[in-house]
């Protein structure tokens, strides 16, 4: 409510009031905090917060705050902080800054509703609002790129909501409402069904791997590396990727159940699928000379761990996975902050442009190397620790193929992320940058402070893994007490 709220005073206030937008972006994105704060305390202690509203016989809106939707919850609220303060910066010279920052709260507004889905439908009600909420920033800077990239954007995803809705229907058809359980509720619903149950898995999964950027539904992303950088880190780290990402944990886990998706045959495909992805994304990224693009090759490579360790099986494994929606957010916003950050001051887009930046820029510069080791895996950043656990996840269920997988992406991670470390750090820079601009002390600080601190979260939540209230502890609890409401 705090998001959705925030964003109806905009769209009211206009272009007017720059001040008071502002105050209010800043405070409801606190107010949000501290909400989620309250819930992370009662949740440990036991608790669930339930909301039911039916709507006609055989469906209702049902949001359920648990362990997993916390997960998600605190990752979107508190990177949606730091990117209000980098956009309050980054678009301190732009017009129709009303309309960005309404929509952005909308956008966040559709993520909430997301993590806190307690059933399939209700899911997919805050799945394409997201959708709806997004395009206008996909498209904010008017240009023909802009407005192409929004276009293309828009197509996939109504499309793969199209596949999920058919999905939708045809499972409430053959099984009804039912919300979400760790195991799943298909049960006397899965004989006789088993082919139709394979179809409707791999319907919804089209519709969720659309936004979590699985091979071939991924082409999209790179092409919407043409909206502004706050906007690419939303896509990239807050909301839409992970939304897809999300929502496939849940249909494997709370919708059919590993156990029942497993015996279907659909578990060992999409973690195929999962990982040919992971191995393209990071290839494609090699011949990237776009900076953006190539962050954006990586998040195609990077979202698909989650995706993999829940399909692998077993609780090291998906513990790996669902560790990796917190930590792949924090190293791929601040590598997307940096990079707005090379954009604005320095006219920065292209890699060959890095030469001798880190001379020029070291704080952020210190941060986008902290983003990119983390990314390569080096310990004991917070990639390492996603790695190791779905490296002993695949150990321990006799899934050995995808060690191969892991080895591969990081060495194809160190082979894109290396080279660029050496420019910023190494070459000599050039006697002049691409248009450098002079900004004003608070635009700057407000650039930087969000990748400095996001940086310094994927040294912490790599160092202090083993403290319980660590992303790492989280997800233990998660997987201790069961993914379903």
């Amino acid at each position: 409510m705090a998001s959705l709220g925030a964003a109806v005073v905009i769209f009211l206030l206009g272009e007017h009031w720059q001040r008071t937008r502002t105050a209010i972006n800043l405070a409801a994105a606190l107010v949000k905090l501290v909400l989620i704060g309250i819930m992370l305390v009662g949740v440990r202690a036991g608790q669930t917060f339930e909301f039911r509203l039916p709507l006609m016989p055989g469906l209702e809106l049902l949001l359920v705050v648990d362990a997993l939707s916390l997960l998600f919850m605190s990752l979107s609220a508190g990177l949606w902080l730091l990117t209000t303060v980098y956009a309050i910066g980054y678009l301190e010279r732009s017009p129709d800054r009303a309309r960005f920052f309404g929509f952005f709260s909308l956008c966040v507004a559709a993520t909430m509703g997301i993590a806190a889905a307690g059933n399939l439908f209700t899911f997919f009600i805050f799945y394409e609002l997201l959708t709806l909420a997004t395009w206008p920033l996909v498209a904010h800077r008017g240009t023909k790129a802009a407005l192409a990239g929004a276009r293309i954007y828009l197509v996939h995803t109504l499309v793969g909501s199209s596949l999920f809705l058919l999905g939708l229907v045809w499972l409430y058809g053959i099984a009804g409402s039912q919300d979400f359980s760790l195991g799943g509720n298909l049960g006397a619903a899965v004989a006789g069904n088993e082919r139709s149950l394979q179809w409707i898995f791999v319907l919804i999964a089209a519709g969720l791997g659309v936004k979590a950027a699985l091979v071939p539904l991924h082409s999209w992303l790179p092409r919407a590396m043409v909206a502004p950088a706050p906007v690419s880190a939303l896509l990239h780290a807050v909301a839409v990727v992970k939304a897809g990402a999300f929502g496939l944990i849940r249909l494997v886990e709370d919708v059919y159940g590993f156990e029942t998706a497993s015996s279907l045959g659909l578990t060992q495909g999409l973690a195929m699928l999962a990982a040919f992805t992971i191995v393209y994304g990071s290839t494609r990224a090699l011949f990237q000379s776009d900076l953006k693009r190539l962050l954006a090759w990586s998040t195609v490579s990077q979202v698909s761990y989650i995706t993999l360790g829940v399909c692998i099986g077993g609780p090291l494994a998906l513990v790996g996975g669902l560790v990796h929606l917190v930590h792949q957010g924090l190293m791929k916003i601040t590598l997307f902050f940096c990079a707005g950050i090379f954009a604005e001051r320095l006219g920065i887009h292209r890699i060959d442009e890095l030469d001798g930046l880190g001379r020029r820029m070291p704080w952020a510069a210190t941060a986008f190397t902290v983003g990119a080791l983390g990314m390569i895996g080096f310990p004991p950043l917070a990639g390492f620790v996603s790695k190791w656990f779905l490296g002993l996840g695949a150990l321990a269920a006799g899934q050995g193929w995808v060690l191969g997988v892991l080895v591969a992406s990081t060495l194809l991670n160190a082979a894109y992320f290396l080279p660029l470390l050496r420019r910023i750090w190494f070459a000599p820079a050039p006697q002049s940058w691409p248009q450098e601009q002079r900004l004003d002390r608070w635009v700057v600080a407000a650039l930087t402070v969000p990748p400095l601190l996001t940086a310094a979260l994927t040294v912490g939540v790599g160092v202090f893994a083993a403290l319980p209230m660590s992303p790492l502890g989280w997800v233990e609890l998660i997987v201790a007490r069961g993914t379903g409401p």
